[in-house]
């Protein structure tokens, strides 16, 4: 409790300085605050009684969106615990079957995805601790006010009220996120550093789990004639899409393509993970991928992450690239007739697969995604016919 007297003047502290945020007595007034925003005590204590409300009103959201945050974590956590256990079950699963020499490579292969798992947890569990530390002070701090703002000393309310009002050192917690490592790919990529002369062998025993995994997150796709290139025809249903060569008179509004002979799908996409198939089969060039919401449509048209598109494409019937800005050539042992495209948004990643091979074509990885994505299809030009066939969109026909 503060003292009710001046220590200057031994008066009753009555009035409050506005001016230099001190109780005085009446003396003090005509002395050392002459001139000065002089007001009753309790008015003052009123007024900051009001504010006291309202610091504890921001304190109390401050710790329900840490609470809230703590959940997103924890689930962030359980959901990178789930794919690192599949991935270290598909990995025990292939690499048992195999010669001792193979062995290594398998305990390798655990090591990294609880390596990434681990480094997940103990980034998960720094930020718990943080979260907790944070929610603890603020308790106490929430605690604090609300004693203070029930009591009825008008002085000790006004002495104590500076070092509660001010704002908790607390951290922004709006944007920190969880990293969940991405494991597509993983056991692939192993697989690919074995002896040649497992490799045989490991094609008949291993075709590539990653693609089952994905095909999960089938989506239905349709074209967006608004979109498409004038001397594009599509089918009734938008599901397919070639070059007729004669241009339509069509209107040029701000979605559709000018020069670049394209379509977009009319579905959009901002998180999550999605998945779909193209036949690609009788053309001899094609472009598929994704492409964000504000790319340029008129005029010519570079194809690259950068300007907003993520694809591969085939030209002259067997080369096949992907647009990475410089394009990437790509070897394939076969050549693929059922084109399928995957997104995972959150982890900014885009692959493409031979279907029928079960094989990764190619995977851009580690992207920053902030727009909506939007399929994206190129049959090309039909080359007086060779490349008459149309782009199918198929539905996804998982076999076991």
């Amino acid at each position: 409790m503060g003292s009710g007297m001046c220590k200057k003047h031994d008066k009753p502290l009555e009035l409050f300085c506005k001016t230099d945020q001190m109780c005085v007595c009446l003396l003090c007034t005509v002395l050392d605050h002459k001139s000065h925003d002089i007001v009753p005590l309790k008015e003052e204590y009123e007024g900051k009684k009001a504010e006291l409300g309202k610091t504890d009103a921001e304190i109390q959201e401050m710790i329900q969106k840490r609470r809230v945050k703590i959940q997103e974590i924890k689930r962030s956590v359980e959901l990178s615990r789930e794919d690192a256990d599949r991935e270290i079950a598909d990995s025990v699963r292939v690499f048992t079957s195999l010669m001792q020499s193979v062995e290594r490579g398998q305990a390798e292969l655990i090591d990294m995805i609880e390596e990434k798992q681990k480094t997940t947890e103990k980034q998960a569990e720094g930020f718990i601790k943080e979260l907790q530390q944070e929610i603890s002070e603020l308790m106490r701090r929430s605690s604090e006010v609300e004693q203070l703002s029930h009591t009825e000393d008008h002085l000790h309310l006004l002495q104590s009220f500076p070092s509660l009002s001010a704002p908790p050192h607390t951290k922004n917690w709006t944007e920190v996120r969880v990293q969940r490592s991405s494991y597509v790919g993983s056991v692939r990529r192993a697989v690919a550093q074995l002896e040649e002369t497992l490799s045989k062998e490991m094609k008949k025993m291993c075709p590539d789990p990653e693609l089952k995994k994905v095909q999960d997150f089938e989506v239905d796709v349709t074209l967006d004639p608004d979109t498409a290139h004038p001397a594009l025809i599509l089918s009734d249903d938008g599901k397919q899409v070639n070059h007729g060569d004669l241009w339509k008179n069509l209107p040029d509004n701000p979605e559709r393509f000018s020069s670049c002979v394209s379509v977009l799908g009319k579905q959009s996409f901002s998180s999550g993970r999605f998945y779909y198939e193209v036949q690609v089969r009788g053309k001899t060039e094609w472009t598929l991928g994704v492409a964000r919401e504000s790319i340029n449509r008129k005029g010519p048209i570079i194809l690259s992450p950068k300007n907003g598109y993520w694809t591969i494409r085939l030209r002259n019937e067997n080369e096949y690239k992907a647009n990475a800005g410089p394009g990437v050539p790509l070897t394939l042992k076969s050549q693929p007739q059922m084109v399928g495209v995957f997104v995972d948004y959150e982890e900014g990643l885009v692959s493409f697969y031979d279907v029928d091979a079960a094989a990764l074509i190619y995977s851009y990885s580690g992207c920053s995604f902030t727009e909506k994505f939007y399929p994206y299809f190129g049959p090309c030009f039909n080359d007086g016919c060779k490349n008459l066939a149309p782009l199918i969109i198929c539905p996804v026909n998982q076999t076991d």
